[in-house]
């Protein structure tokens, strides 16, 4: 698995930023040692990635996917912690002993409603169920799959030092980085790798967006919708009367702010007057103090619909996170490693099923991504998602990855993202081992 002979080129890189922290020796591996410790267990995480994949398990519920890779690292010498930061589904394995102490995350949530059949056309394989539109099923194996050949190399006197591997669920709603945070779990960490699918290979060094979720529900009067509507205080109509507030604003943020809203209860029958609404929103900008300045606004339109619709109205903060904090030192190390994998190359079979995918969105069949990027300007209003990443990497320096792992131009969060792993797995292997090409040291 080329994501993994990746993730042992990260820890080279995170080892050696801890190294020149600490202005300890720096430590060589070369690519036929990381080779042949990923391909021991190359048949074993390809099938833990595909019972993930197809166990769809989203935020919190993850108790098959946890387990898999739980269980797999116990198997593997890990010292296993279950259940940590009071999440049933996270934990934390760890091997080694001193420093550098070198963290690695993984995740295994999927999204809702997106579950996808092995097939470049939207077809459910179980229908309004999740699917990994994420590539979630690919991030959590792949890091476990390096930390244990990184376990294998400490074992073998070839590297020094800690490795733990977090298990880290709901990252897409709960945002589980913050409880394990929290917990203390990455107190005396020196450096934390994470990495996530993307359509280009190369060190990430964008912020993403800091956010906050909350919820706001309206509270009315309910009455026959046609005998005595003069008597119901509509919950439904505040709630519409906020959304079309939140929408008004969109004109007078800067471009920089993203504002989303989910309505989760806007009455459930046509002829009552709702006395109940319930609505899920969440205010993102670059920077934490811009997000705070339009969600204290955003909580205040609340209270104005409240009152224009005469009902009573309750704001409940959900949960946040912050910005990345970018490691550029640590980029650069890792686009340096990087740059001795060499371009990847696909299977026909591969490039013509990208290109099926492709002209299901309407975009230009241009296949797949094939180089590894240079280090790039890190721009300070970078839009793009959020993680709760950005919440570790204020607490422990953080090196991140993006590994092409679908078409370029697909749209994420869809059900594009949920089958690209499942194209012609062995050759795709095969040729990702090819193409590592000679020991070089």
């Amino acid at each position: 698995m080329r994501i993994l002979i990746i993730w042992l080129l990260v820890f080279i890189s995170a080892t050696a930023f801890a190294q020149k922290k600490a202005q300890a020796p720096a430590i060589s591996v070369s690519k036929k040692t990381v080779i042949q410790s990923i391909d021991s267990h190359t048949t074993d995480l390809i099938t833990i990635s595909d019972k993930i994949w197809a166990a769809e398990e989203t935020a919190f519920n993850e108790v098959q996917s946890s387990k898999l890779l739980a269980d797999y690292a116990e198997a593997n010498g890990f010292k296993v912690e279950r259940g940590v930061a009071e999440m049933p589904t996270a934990f934390v394995a760890t091997y080694g002993s001193g420093s550098p102490v070198i963290g690695i995350l993984g995740e295994f949530d999927a999204l809702p409603g997106l579950s996808q059949n092995k097939v470049p056309t939207k077809s459910p394989l179980h229908e309004g169920q999740p699917g990994h539109g994420c590539g979630h099923n690919l991030f959590g194996t792949a890091s476990l799959g390096a930390a244990i050949s990184i376990k294998e190399m400490i074992e073998q006197g070839k590297l020094k030092g800690t490795i733990k591997f977090y298990g880290t669920p709901a990252e897409e709603k709960f945002f589980g980085k913050l409880w394990m945070i929290r917990a203390g779990l990455f107190n005396g960490v020196d450096v934390v790798m994470d990495w996530h699918p993307g359509a280009e290979t190369k060190a990430a060094v964008q912020t993403g967006l800091a956010l906050v979720d909350f919820i706001v529900e309206f509270n009315g009067q309910a009455a026959h919708a046609s005998a005595d509507p003069w008597n119901g205080r509509s919950a439904s109509d505040a709630l519409e009367l906020y959304a079309t507030g939140i929408n008004y604003l969109r004109e007078h943020v800067k471009p920089s702010v993203r504002m989303h809203y989910h309505i989760q209860d806007g009455g459930q029958v046509v002829n009552v007057v709702p006395d109940y609404s319930r609505i899920w929103v969440r205010v993102r900008d670059t920077k934490r103090d811009g997000m705070e300045e339009v969600y204290q606004r955003v909580k205040k339109m609340a209270e104005g619909a409240a009152i224009l619709a005469d009902v009573d109205y309750k704001v409940t903060l959900v949960s946040g996170v912050y910005e990345v904090l970018v490691n550029r030192t640590g980029g650069d190390l890792l686009t340096k490693n990087l740059g001795l994998l060499g371009p990847m190359s696909y299977t026909d079979t591969e490039v013509a099923f990208a290109k099926k995918i492709q002209e299901s969105t309407g975009k230009p069949q241009v296949g797949l991504h094939t180089i590894v990027e240079p280090l790039e300007t890190t721009d300070p209003n970078a839009g793009g998602g959020s993680t709760d990443v950005g919440d570790v990497s204020w607490v422990v320096p953080t090196i991140r990855l993006s590994v092409a792992t679908a078409p370029i131009g697909t749209p994420w969060h869809s059900w594009r993202w949920c089958l690209w792993r499942h194209v012609d797995r062995a050759q795709r292997n095969g040729s990702c081992i090819k193409n590592i090409g000679h020991d070089d040291g």
